[in-house]
Protein backbone atom coordinates (compact mmCIF):
# COMPACT_ATOMS: atom_id res chain seq x y z
CA UNK A 1 0.00 0.00 0.00
CA UNK A 2 1.38 3.63 -1.01
CA UNK A 3 -0.50 4.92 2.16
CA UNK A 4 -0.69 3.16 5.14
CA UNK A 5 -3.75 4.74 6.25
CA UNK A 6 -5.31 3.59 3.14
CA UNK A 7 -6.96 -0.11 3.00
CA UNK A 8 -9.32 -0.94 0.02
CA UNK A 9 -10.92 -4.06 -0.30
CA UNK A 10 -13.74 -4.17 -2.80
CA UNK A 11 -13.86 -0.33 -3.49
CA UNK A 12 -14.81 0.05 0.51
CA UNK A 13 -12.09 1.68 2.62
CA UNK A 14 -10.78 0.41 5.62
CA UNK A 15 -9.06 3.14 7.92
CA UNK A 16 -6.60 2.20 11.28
CA UNK A 17 -8.68 1.23 14.05
CA UNK A 18 -11.75 0.54 11.97
CA UNK A 19 -13.58 -2.83 11.41
CA UNK A 20 -15.45 -3.55 8.23
CA UNK A 21 -17.85 -5.91 7.15
CA UNK A 22 -17.45 -6.54 3.32
CA UNK A 23 -19.59 -8.61 0.91
CA UNK A 24 -17.00 -8.42 -2.19
CA UNK A 25 -19.70 -9.39 -5.19
CA UNK A 26 -17.96 -12.68 -6.90
CA UNK A 27 -20.96 -13.22 -9.52
CA UNK A 28 -24.24 -13.33 -10.70
CA UNK A 29 -25.98 -16.50 -10.87
CA UNK A 30 -28.11 -17.91 -13.60
CA UNK A 31 -31.40 -16.91 -11.58
CA UNK A 32 -29.86 -13.26 -11.71
CA UNK A 33 -28.79 -13.87 -8.11
CA UNK A 34 -26.08 -12.27 -7.05
CA UNK A 35 -23.25 -14.28 -5.32
CA UNK A 36 -20.73 -12.46 -2.68
CA UNK A 37 -17.97 -13.17 -0.64
CA UNK A 38 -18.34 -12.59 2.96
CA UNK A 39 -14.95 -10.49 4.45
CA UNK A 40 -14.23 -9.12 7.99
CA UNK A 41 -11.44 -6.79 8.03
CA UNK A 42 -9.95 -5.73 11.67
CA UNK A 43 -7.15 -3.04 11.36
CA UNK A 44 -5.34 -2.11 14.33
CA UNK A 45 -4.68 1.67 15.32
CA UNK A 46 -0.52 0.75 14.84
CA UNK A 47 1.39 -0.28 11.54
CA UNK A 48 1.85 -3.93 11.32
CA UNK A 49 1.92 -6.87 9.23
CA UNK A 50 -1.41 -8.24 7.16
CA UNK A 51 -2.61 -10.96 7.43
CA UNK A 52 -4.98 -13.03 5.36
CA UNK A 53 -6.85 -16.14 7.19
CA UNK A 54 -8.87 -17.94 4.56
CA UNK A 55 -10.99 -21.01 4.41
CA UNK A 56 -13.53 -22.91 2.44
CA UNK A 57 -11.25 -23.12 -0.74
CA UNK A 58 -12.92 -26.41 -1.10
CA UNK A 59 -16.56 -25.54 -0.54
CA UNK A 60 -16.85 -29.21 1.87
CA UNK A 61 -14.06 -28.10 3.73
CA UNK A 62 -16.03 -26.51 6.88
CA UNK A 63 -13.72 -26.40 10.05
CA UNK A 64 -12.53 -23.74 9.32
CA UNK A 65 -15.43 -21.39 8.84
CA UNK A 66 -15.53 -21.74 13.08
CA UNK A 67 -12.24 -21.28 13.39
CA UNK A 68 -12.67 -18.27 12.18
CA UNK A 69 -15.51 -17.39 13.89
CA UNK A 70 -13.37 -18.24 17.38
CA UNK A 71 -10.67 -15.57 16.29
CA UNK A 72 -12.83 -13.16 14.80
CA UNK A 73 -14.76 -13.34 18.98
CA UNK A 74 -11.16 -13.66 20.31
CA UNK A 75 -10.40 -11.06 22.91
CA UNK A 76 -6.62 -9.84 22.03
CA UNK A 77 -8.02 -8.55 18.58
CA UNK A 78 -8.93 -5.62 21.37
CA UNK A 79 -4.79 -5.22 20.72
CA UNK A 80 -4.59 -5.52 17.23
CA UNK A 81 -1.44 -4.52 15.40
CA UNK A 82 -1.61 -4.64 11.95
CA UNK A 83 -4.44 -5.76 9.76
CA UNK A 84 -6.59 -9.10 9.84
CA UNK A 85 -8.37 -10.34 6.75
CA UNK A 86 -11.17 -13.10 7.67
CA UNK A 87 -12.14 -14.57 4.75
CA UNK A 88 -14.59 -17.55 5.96
CA UNK A 89 -16.08 -18.83 2.66
CA UNK A 90 -13.69 -18.37 -0.17
CA UNK A 91 -15.62 -21.03 -2.53
CA UNK A 92 -18.91 -19.27 -2.11
CA UNK A 93 -19.98 -21.74 -5.03
CA UNK A 94 -19.25 -25.22 -3.69
CA UNK A 95 -20.23 -24.20 -0.16
CA UNK A 96 -23.72 -23.40 -0.74
CA UNK A 97 -23.40 -26.49 -3.17
CA UNK A 98 -21.73 -28.72 -0.05
CA UNK A 99 -19.17 -29.47 -2.88
CA UNK A 100 -15.27 -29.18 -2.68
CA UNK A 101 -15.79 -27.71 -6.54
CA UNK A 102 -17.39 -25.18 -8.67
CA UNK A 103 -19.91 -25.44 -10.92
CA UNK A 104 -17.45 -25.95 -13.87
CA UNK A 105 -16.03 -28.80 -11.50
CA UNK A 106 -13.02 -27.22 -11.43
CA UNK A 107 -10.24 -27.19 -8.01
CA UNK A 108 -10.26 -23.61 -7.22
CA UNK A 109 -6.38 -24.62 -5.54
CA UNK A 110 -5.65 -25.51 -8.98
CA UNK A 111 -6.23 -22.85 -10.83
CA UNK A 112 -4.52 -20.01 -9.48
CA UNK A 113 -3.58 -16.98 -10.48
CA UNK A 114 -6.89 -17.21 -12.55
CA UNK A 115 -8.13 -15.18 -15.31
CA UNK A 116 -10.44 -12.00 -15.08
CA UNK A 117 -11.90 -13.69 -18.40
CA UNK A 118 -11.47 -17.12 -17.58
CA UNK A 119 -13.93 -19.92 -16.37
CA UNK A 120 -15.66 -19.23 -13.66
CA UNK A 121 -13.15 -20.60 -11.01
CA UNK A 122 -9.92 -18.96 -12.75
CA UNK A 123 -12.25 -15.62 -12.52
CA UNK A 124 -12.66 -16.71 -8.56
CA UNK A 125 -8.97 -17.40 -8.28
CA UNK A 126 -8.26 -14.10 -10.26
CA UNK A 127 -10.26 -11.83 -7.75
CA UNK A 128 -9.31 -13.39 -4.87
CA UNK A 129 -5.36 -12.82 -5.93
CA UNK A 130 -5.79 -9.55 -6.61
CA UNK A 131 -8.42 -8.27 -3.88
CA UNK A 132 -6.71 -10.35 -0.52
CA UNK A 133 -3.34 -12.23 -1.33
CA UNK A 134 -1.81 -9.01 -2.99
CA UNK A 135 -2.86 -6.85 -0.69
CA UNK A 136 -1.16 -8.76 2.25
CA UNK A 137 2.09 -10.01 3.92
CA UNK A 138 1.33 -12.88 4.93
CA UNK A 139 -1.60 -15.80 5.36
CA UNK A 140 -2.44 -18.88 6.96
CA UNK A 141 -5.52 -21.44 4.25
CA UNK A 142 -7.12 -23.65 6.33
CA UNK A 143 -8.09 -26.93 4.82
CA UNK A 144 -9.43 -30.68 6.09
CA UNK A 145 -9.31 -34.00 4.76
CA UNK A 146 -11.08 -34.74 0.93
CA UNK A 147 -14.09 -36.43 0.51
CA UNK A 148 -13.99 -39.11 2.84
CA UNK A 149 -10.67 -38.95 4.51
CA UNK A 150 -9.61 -37.13 7.75
CA UNK A 151 -6.45 -35.60 8.69
CA UNK A 152 -4.74 -35.20 12.00
CA UNK A 153 -3.99 -31.40 12.87
CA UNK A 154 -0.85 -30.49 10.96
CA UNK A 155 0.44 -27.91 8.99
CA UNK A 156 2.14 -27.95 5.03
CA UNK A 157 4.30 -25.50 3.88
CA UNK A 158 7.51 -25.04 1.40
CA UNK A 159 10.30 -25.07 4.26
CA UNK A 160 12.89 -23.74 2.13
CA UNK A 161 11.63 -20.22 2.88
CA UNK A 162 13.30 -19.07 6.13
CA UNK A 163 10.14 -16.98 7.28
CA UNK A 164 7.60 -19.96 6.77
CA UNK A 165 9.56 -21.98 8.24
CA UNK A 166 9.94 -20.19 11.33
CA UNK A 167 5.92 -19.54 11.54
CA UNK A 168 4.88 -23.28 10.55
CA UNK A 169 7.36 -24.09 13.99
CA UNK A 170 5.47 -22.16 15.98
CA UNK A 171 2.14 -23.21 14.44
CA UNK A 172 1.62 -25.78 17.81
CA UNK A 173 1.13 -28.75 16.14
CA UNK A 174 3.17 -32.31 16.17
CA UNK A 175 3.39 -32.81 12.22
CA UNK A 176 4.89 -30.22 9.70
CA UNK A 177 5.17 -31.70 6.23
CA UNK A 178 7.65 -30.41 3.92
CA UNK A 179 5.60 -29.99 1.36
CA UNK A 180 6.46 -29.44 -2.52
CA UNK A 181 4.63 -26.17 -4.26
CA UNK A 182 2.19 -27.12 -6.64
CA UNK A 183 1.52 -25.52 -9.82
CA UNK A 184 -2.05 -23.48 -9.61
CA UNK A 185 -2.18 -23.89 -5.68
CA UNK A 186 -2.58 -20.63 -3.33
CA UNK A 187 0.91 -21.59 -1.57
CA UNK A 188 2.45 -21.57 -5.32
CA UNK A 189 1.05 -18.41 -6.07
CA UNK A 190 2.20 -16.92 -2.49
CA UNK A 191 5.97 -18.01 -2.83
CA UNK A 192 5.77 -16.51 -6.07
CA UNK A 193 4.40 -13.21 -4.42
CA UNK A 194 7.11 -13.54 -1.60
CA UNK A 195 4.22 -13.85 0.84
CA UNK A 196 4.67 -16.34 3.56
CA UNK A 197 2.29 -19.10 3.71
CA UNK A 198 1.31 -21.74 5.73
CA UNK A 199 -1.54 -24.31 5.42
CA UNK A 200 -3.18 -26.12 8.00
CA UNK A 201 -5.19 -29.17 7.59
CA UNK A 202 -7.62 -30.80 10.30
CA UNK A 203 -10.49 -33.01 10.17
CA UNK A 204 -13.12 -34.12 7.30
CA UNK A 205 -15.18 -32.41 5.23
CA UNK A 206 -18.57 -31.15 6.38
CA UNK A 207 -17.95 -32.30 9.90
CA UNK A 208 -16.78 -30.01 12.70
CA UNK A 209 -14.14 -31.64 14.62
CA UNK A 210 -13.91 -29.81 18.15
CA UNK A 211 -10.20 -30.68 18.19
CA UNK A 212 -9.19 -29.39 14.77
CA UNK A 213 -10.85 -26.42 15.61
CA UNK A 214 -9.54 -25.76 18.95
CA UNK A 215 -5.94 -26.76 17.54
CA UNK A 216 -6.33 -24.51 14.71
CA UNK A 217 -7.42 -21.31 16.53
CA UNK A 218 -4.20 -21.87 18.81
CA UNK A 219 -1.87 -22.38 15.81
CA UNK A 220 -3.50 -19.18 14.26
CA UNK A 221 -3.25 -17.42 17.13
CA UNK A 222 0.45 -18.51 17.87
CA UNK A 223 1.16 -17.10 14.37
CA UNK A 224 -0.44 -13.63 15.12
CA UNK A 225 2.20 -13.36 18.37
CA UNK A 226 4.96 -14.43 16.52
CA UNK A 227 4.01 -11.99 14.17
CA UNK A 228 3.64 -9.22 17.15
CA UNK A 229 0.36 -8.52 15.98
CA UNK A 230 -1.45 -9.23 19.20
CA UNK A 231 0.45 -9.10 22.74
CA UNK A 232 2.16 -12.20 23.43
CA UNK A 233 0.51 -14.50 26.64
CA UNK A 234 2.93 -14.88 29.86
CA UNK A 235 0.81 -17.63 30.54
CA UNK A 236 1.08 -19.86 27.20
CA UNK A 237 3.24 -22.27 27.32
CA UNK A 238 3.83 -24.76 23.71
CA UNK A 239 2.06 -27.53 24.26
CA UNK A 240 4.11 -29.69 21.54
CA UNK A 241 6.88 -30.53 19.69
CA UNK A 242 7.15 -30.05 16.06
CA UNK A 243 8.03 -32.67 13.96
CA UNK A 244 8.80 -32.39 10.19
CA UNK A 245 8.21 -34.82 7.55
CA UNK A 246 10.07 -34.52 3.81
CA UNK A 247 8.29 -37.77 3.02
CA UNK A 248 4.95 -39.97 3.37
CA UNK A 249 3.51 -42.83 1.70
CA UNK A 250 -0.01 -44.06 1.36
CA UNK A 251 -1.19 -47.44 2.43
CA UNK A 252 -3.56 -48.50 -0.22
CA UNK A 253 -6.54 -51.65 -0.32
CA UNK A 254 -5.12 -54.84 -1.82
CA UNK A 255 -8.51 -55.86 -1.59
CA UNK A 256 -11.87 -54.79 -2.67
CA UNK A 257 -14.01 -54.92 0.31
CA UNK A 258 -15.42 -53.96 3.91
CA UNK A 259 -12.81 -51.69 5.83
CA UNK A 260 -12.17 -51.95 10.04
CA UNK A 261 -9.60 -49.48 10.99
CA UNK A 262 -7.32 -50.77 13.40
CA UNK A 263 -5.28 -48.03 13.80
CA UNK A 264 -6.13 -44.47 14.67
CA UNK A 265 -4.64 -41.40 13.14
CA UNK A 266 -1.54 -40.13 15.45
CA UNK A 267 -1.07 -43.77 15.66
CA UNK A 268 2.56 -44.77 15.57
CA UNK A 269 3.49 -47.72 13.32
CA UNK A 270 6.10 -50.08 12.57
CA UNK A 271 6.51 -52.63 9.94
CA UNK A 272 4.25 -55.68 9.89
CA UNK A 273 1.99 -53.58 11.84
CA UNK A 274 -2.23 -54.46 11.40
CA UNK A 275 -3.92 -51.15 9.83
CA UNK A 276 -6.56 -52.58 9.16
CA UNK A 277 -8.40 -55.37 8.10
CA UNK A 278 -10.66 -56.33 4.57
CA UNK A 279 -13.04 -59.08 4.47
CA UNK A 280 -16.50 -59.67 2.83
CA UNK A 281 -20.32 -58.63 4.07
CA UNK A 282 -20.34 -62.13 6.00
CA UNK A 283 -16.78 -61.44 7.76
CA UNK A 284 -15.12 -63.95 5.61
CA UNK A 285 -11.67 -63.93 3.94
CA UNK A 286 -10.04 -61.76 6.33
CA UNK A 287 -7.29 -59.39 4.56
CA UNK A 288 -4.89 -57.55 6.25
CA UNK A 289 -3.52 -54.22 5.86
CA UNK A 290 0.34 -54.58 7.36
CA UNK A 291 2.56 -51.57 7.37
CA UNK A 292 5.09 -51.52 5.47
CA UNK A 293 7.41 -49.20 6.91
CA UNK A 294 7.72 -47.26 10.04
CA UNK A 295 5.97 -43.68 10.98
CA UNK A 296 3.02 -42.00 12.18
CA UNK A 297 -0.94 -41.87 10.35
CA UNK A 298 -1.41 -38.50 9.53
CA UNK A 299 -4.45 -39.05 7.33
CA UNK A 300 -6.97 -42.01 6.82
CA UNK A 301 -10.13 -42.93 4.83
CA UNK A 302 -13.19 -43.07 6.75
CA UNK A 303 -15.15 -44.71 4.00
CA UNK A 304 -15.72 -48.51 5.08
CA UNK A 305 -16.54 -49.82 1.79
CA UNK A 306 -13.42 -49.77 -0.07
CA UNK A 307 -11.85 -51.27 -3.67
CA UNK A 308 -8.92 -52.42 -4.65
CA UNK A 309 -6.15 -49.61 -5.22
CA UNK A 310 -7.86 -47.08 -2.77
CA UNK A 311 -5.43 -45.12 -0.31
CA UNK A 312 -6.50 -45.96 3.23
CA UNK A 313 -3.63 -44.87 5.61
CA UNK A 314 -1.55 -42.08 4.65
CA UNK A 315 2.17 -42.69 6.63
CA UNK A 316 4.46 -40.09 7.66
CA UNK A 317 8.13 -40.76 8.24
CA UNK A 318 10.50 -39.37 10.31
CA UNK A 319 13.83 -39.24 11.22
CA UNK A 320 13.17 -39.66 14.88
CA UNK A 321 9.81 -41.36 14.82
CA UNK A 322 10.04 -42.21 18.99
CA UNK A 323 10.28 -38.52 19.41
CA UNK A 324 7.26 -37.59 17.27
CA UNK A 325 5.30 -40.44 19.35
CA UNK A 326 6.30 -38.30 22.43
CA UNK A 327 5.04 -35.52 20.77
CA UNK A 328 1.74 -37.08 19.81
CA UNK A 329 1.45 -38.45 23.15
CA UNK A 330 1.33 -34.93 24.49
CA UNK A 331 -0.64 -33.57 21.77
CA UNK A 332 -3.49 -36.31 22.96
CA UNK A 333 -3.06 -35.37 26.82
CA UNK A 334 -4.03 -31.72 25.81
CA UNK A 335 -6.97 -32.32 23.29
CA UNK A 336 -7.75 -35.88 23.91
CA UNK A 337 -7.63 -36.08 20.22
CA UNK A 338 -8.78 -40.09 19.90
CA UNK A 339 -12.07 -39.12 22.11
CA UNK A 340 -12.34 -36.22 19.79
CA UNK A 341 -13.12 -34.10 22.94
Amino acid sequence: MSDASEFQIGGQTVLPGETRNINLFVAKLYDFTDMYMPIKVIRGKEDGPTLFVSATIHGDEVNGIEIIKRLLKNKALKKLRGTLIAIPIVNVFGFNNMNRYLPDRRDLNRCFPGAKKGSMTARLAHLFISEIVDKCTHGIDLHTGSLHRTNLPQIRACLKDPQVSRLANEFDVPVIMNADLIEGSLRMEAFKRNIPLLVFEGGEPLRYNEVSIRCGLGGVLSVMRALEMIPADPKRVKRVKSYTTNDSYWERAPHSGILIIKKKLGSLVSPGDVLGVISDPLGNNDIRIVSKGKGIIVGNTQMPLVNQGDALFHVATFDKTGKVAESMEQFDDKFDYQSGA
